[in-house]
């Protein structure tokens, strides 16, 4: 087979290559034009995150906190934490026995059993 042909490795790998770098170029411009806010469009503007939720427990009759999904997580899974532990995060009246706070009871169902 001679490299004029089309059909030559050299020219189906170069194809491969090139195909392979398009979708790439094309998936990377959609993710950013989907990102993008128009003016005028009916697409409304993004968002910001929200900020990362913020928790206290009461540990030995004292406020533990402010700690995140981590640091309660591991709280939970040494048994520092359990279901009768008291809780507050921002926005609650008053403290709570975390079995009746549904963004922490997300965390316990999250969080591993301990090894045995």
């Amino acid at each position: 087979m001679d490299d004029s042909n089309f059909f030559s490795i050299d020219r189906l790998v170069e194809f491969g290559m090139s195909a392979a770098i398009a979708q790439q170029m094309a998936a990377s411009m959609n993710k950013q034009f989907r990102q993008m806010y128009i003016p005028g469009s009916m697409q409304t503007m993004p968002q910001p995150a929200p900020p990362p939720a913020v928790y206290y427990v009461a540990i030995d009759n004292e406020a533990t906190g402010p700690m995140d999904e981590k640091e309660l997580s591991a709280l939970i899974y040494t048994k520092q934490v359990t279901k009768d532990t008291l809780c507050w995060m921002p926005g609650m009246e008053q403290w709570q026995p975390i079995e009746r706070v549904p963004a922490v009871l997300r965390i316990v169902a999250l969080t591993p059993p301990p090894l045995k």
